[in-house]
Order: C-alpha cells, then sequence, then structure tokens
C-alpha cells in the first residue's frame, strides 16, 4: 500500500522559515529515552502505517532536500521515495506526480503533511474498493473542502473554499484503489490539467459516473499551515497529552538539527 504526500508547496502562510514547512517542530517525541522536537508531517506518517502503508512517496519541490535528508530511505518499516514537482502547480498536479509508481491493483492513502488530526487511526475507517474520504466537522468550512453527502455516505459534491457551504464536514485525508487514481488522473488530463483543486475534479469524476464516499469518523482536524492554526495545534496536543512516547517514526535527526545545519 502506497501512501502519497505531496510537500512540494512553498508554505507562504507561516513564512518566514528556515527549513522546509513539512519539518516545523510541533509537539515533541520520545526516541531512547530523550524527548525531542517533532516535525508536523511525522503525524501523518505515523497515521498512514497504523493504516497499512509500506511505501511512502513524498512529492516534493526541487528546493525541499531537507524532507529528503530528513526521512532518507526508510521510516519504520516503509520504503520512501521521492518525486519532484518542479512548479507549485496545485494539489492535483502534486498528487499525480505519484501514478507512474502505483499500479491499479495496489491502494493508496493520501493526506496532507501540514495538518494534525484525530483519531489517529482514521485511515482505518476507509473503504478499500471506491474513492473514500476522511470527514471532520470544523467551524469555518469555507477554509478547506466542504463535503455533502447523502443518508448513505456517498458524496454529492465537494464544495471548494466556498461562502456558506452547506457542509461543516470537510475531508482530511482520503483513500482509494490505485486504478481509481489512474481514472482520476487520466480525467484531469481530458479536461487540459485545469483543476488546482481535488475538489473540482472529483466532482467531474462524479458527473461522469464515479463514485465516492464520505465517512465521517474524524474528530479534531487542524491546519498548521498559519500561526493561527500552528497554535491551535499546539493547543490540541497538550490537550491530547502533548509527548507521543513511543512514535513509528523514529527519526535520528530533528528539525531544530536540520535549521542549525543550513
Amino acid at each position: 500500500m502506497w501512501g502519497i504526500i505531496p510537500a512540494a508547496g512553498n508554505g507562504t502562510r507561516i513564512q518566514p522559515l528556515a527549513f522546509s514547512k513539512e519539518l516545523l517542530p510541533v509537539g515533541s517525541r520520545r526516541e531512547a529515552g530523550v524527548e525531542r522536537p517533532r516535525a508536523v508531517s511525522e503525524y501523518l506518517i505515523d497515521r498512514m502505517l497504523a493504516g497499512g502503508t509500506d511505501k511512502l512517496c513524498f512529492v516534493i519541490s526541487p528546493g525541499k532536500s531537507d524532507i529528503l535528508r530528513y526521512y532518507g530511505s526508510t521510516v519504520g518499516m516503509a520504503a520512501v521515495a521521492y518525486v519532484v514537482q518542479s512548479q507549485a502547480l496545485g494539489l492535483c498536479d502534486a498528487i499525480f506526480r505519484a501514478v507512474p509508481l502505483i499500479e491499479p491493483h495496489e491502494s493508496v492513502l493520501i493526506g496532507l503533511p501540514d495538518t494534525i488530526w484525530f483519531p489517529e487511526d482514521g485511515f482505518c475507517a476507509l473503504g478499500h474498493d471506491v474513492l473514500s474520504f476522511l470527514l471532520f466537522p470544523v467551524d469555518r468550512p469555507e477554509l478547506f473542502d466542504a463535503v455533502v453527502t447523502g443518508r448513505d455516505g456517498s458524496v454529492q459534491r465537494i464544495w471548494v473554499k466556498t461562502e456558506g457551504a452547506p457542509s461543516r464536514w470537510v475531508w482530511g485525508a482520503m483513500r482509494m484503489p490505485g486504478r481509481v487514481l489512474h481514472e482520476l488522473h487520466r480525467l484531469w488530463c481530458a479536461r487540459d490539467r485545469q483543476d488546482e483543486y481535488l475538489g473540482t475534479l472529483v466532482n467531474a469524476y462524479l458527473a461522469e459516473g464515479g463514485k465516492a464516499q464520505g465517512v465521517r469518523a474524524g474528530t479534531d482536524y487542524v491546519d498548521v499551515g498559519t500561526l493561527h492554526g500552528y497554535r491551535a495545534a499546539l493547543q490540541l496536543l497538550q490537550a491530547r497529552g502533548g509527548i507521543e512516547s513511543a512514535p513509528v517514526t523514529s527519526r535520528g535527526n530533528s528539525p531544530a538539527g536540520l535549521m542549525e545545519q543550513r
């Protein structure tokens, strides 16, 4: 199973930083009895590994070699690959950079590496044979992709960063078969690669007869890409205990250490 991690963005909302935003220290972990800073992207990776991922693909920009140095070739028991998005052309373009690596029969998890969410086993709630979104309740759905579902959980429409969206449930992670990823990629190409946001592409996929499910299993969701979100993430982690004593992603470096090397 693959986990795709789109990490090529410029992080303009939280700059200036001396390192990639995906390595922003948020909370801490214990390693060999020593408390160390924890990169924000480690939370997503832990959740992917808990969901069964054994292969990770980071999509990075040419200037983000610090992510490669931080994670290296393996994380836990998962092998790590890197592909490059030469320009920041949106989430769809970033995700589809990984398409050549993924076979149609493989399963795919996708999440955003500058977010922290609960429950930690949220990927396990998602279906295996259909495009499936993990949904979270938020106070300001207009900042995200709000998902409208039917009584059976079927996705009817995604409202992309829309004021007055008729749902307060937003997607924060997803799972799909590799064949669906390839179908979405073909549709994106047929639409002249104009879809920057995943929500508009999924709406077109649904209009052509595609199916998707929304699973309201998420409880907490924080976008750490802004200073406000960073503070909210610290408060959330403090409320949940703060330090992770036995992280899945045991790293030899720390974001602070990488910053000192630059």
